[in-house]
């Protein structure tokens, strides 16, 4: 009897052991790419953003180490319920690991809940909301890019030195454009300016015609265009037909990409003063990079920061999740892992992330040239000053998240 015990105990560790090896061998991850694919931010993200991941799995090299890496791609429509619905099948039923893009700040922070509640994993490189590292940071999440206090303590605390003191805001009506309003507000007056006003209106509206007469008629030196993508390209055109800037006021692109400077094109955007943590042609990484992803895009594009943003942070996951050995599923042990190592790429460079999902890079304040100083297609920008990585975004003495300790 006890030979019989034994034996079956014995069994019982071999079996156990045998699952722990099949365990450790799970090299199997899936990415889901949440993004606007059709809507007014698609090109700041959409299929530039599916291409940025899929060429960081080709960097990675993990397939020739026995990874099996899946790409899923899907449109949340800048709806906070269509993302959410998405992102939970993704989870419950496709077995999703990693979010990344995650355009629009209201999608954002609802799947930011869903992730924490899952165990699953975000790096949100599209988003601006400062509320993802703050009041409702998580263990689960990691903002990669840009946010909203790296932007207004950027280019509003510029514009204020540079003697815009005066500010009336024009606001998308929804999270991003309110955080991204607080936190310019909040420098601005810290900076010894002042708020004259603000009117928001509907996300991806075509007519401004009504809110630019306002912000004309309180003779603000700085309109702040608290909105993004086609909002700020329709605000940018039609308040060069009422005269706003001809009229001595100036517009101040608080989040503007280089998608946006190309559809404008460099006569109507020269002048515009804007912050990004990523250009094309900032060195040589940078231009290695965004040429292999024009070619791929059929020369149509060259990269946004939130597309870089996708192929540095999935690089940084892929490092991770090597180095733990497999098992990429419990997503609040791979982000404190990713939080222990320092990052590296050619794109952003050498970082850090913070206890909070702050990772931490500088800040560039460029200024978009003339058609004149312009020496060929895409050479948009001239860097005007640099806010070095520890400076940039919120300080940790500053914070609310609960996972900063102090």
């Amino acid at each position: 009897m006890k030979h019989r015990i034994s034996s079956l105990f014995l069994g019982t560790a071999l079996a156990l052991a045998a699952g722990g090896g099949a365990m450790a061998q799970d090299k199997t991850v899936k990415i889901g790419v949440l993004t606007d694919n059709s809507g007014l931010y698609s090109d700041l993200g959409g299929a530039g953003s599916t291409l940025a991941a899929q060429m960081a799995v080709e960097d990675s090299g993990l397939a020739g180490k026995g990874w099996k890496i899946d790409i899923v791609s899907a449109d949340h429509q800048n709806k906070p319920d269509i993302g959410t619905t998405i992102a939970r099948q993704w989870i419950d039923v496709e077995k999703v690991d990693i979010f990344v893009d995650v355009l629009n700040s209201g999608v954002a922070l609802a799947v930011n809940n869903l992730v924490k509640e899952k165990n699953s994993l975000m790096i949100n490189t599209g988003a601006a909301t400062s509320d993802l590292t703050n009041a409702q940071c998580s263990p689960n999440t990691i903002h990669w890019v840009y946010d909203t206090y790296m932007l207004a303590n950027s280019t509003g605390q510029a514009l204020v030195k540079a003697g815009g003191d005066t500010w009336y805001f024009l606001t998308a009506d929804y999270a991003f454009g309110h955080a991204l309003e607080r936190d310019t507000a909040a420098v601005v007056v810290k900076s010894g300016g002042k708020v004259i006003g603000t009117v928001r209106h509907p996300l991806n509206s075509s007519d401004f015609s009504s809110f630019l007469l306002q912000a004309q008629a309180s003779k603000a030196k700085i309109v702040g265009m608290a909105n993004a993508g086609g909002d700020t390209t329709n605000t940018i055109k039609q308040a060069a037909e009422f005269g706003i800037v001809a009229g001595g006021q100036k517009l101040a692109g608080l989040l503007l990409f280089i998608n946006d400077v190309h559809s404008l094109g460099l006569k109507v955007a020269q002048g515009l003063n804007f912050t990004e943590t990523f250009y094309w042609d900032l060195n040589d990484g940078t231009r290695a990079f965004s040429k292999r992803f024009s070619e791929r895009m059929k020369n149509k594009a060259m990269p946004s920061m939130v597309q870089a943003g996708v192929y540095s942070g999935l690089i940084h996951y892929f490092k991770t999740i090597d180095a733990m050995g497999g098992n990429p599923h419990d997503g609040a042990k791979v982000v404190a892992k990713m939080k222990e190592a320092p990052t590296d790429d050619p794109l952003f460079g050498k970082g850090t992330i913070r206890a909070d999902g702050r990772k931490l890079h500088p800040a560039y304040l460029f200024e978009v040239k003339k058609p004149s100083e312009s020496k060929g297609p895409w050479d948009y920008y001239k860097l005007v000053g640099t806010t070095p990585a520890d400076q940039a975004f919120r300080p940790l003495s500053e914070s609310v998240c609960p996972l900063v300790k102090k």
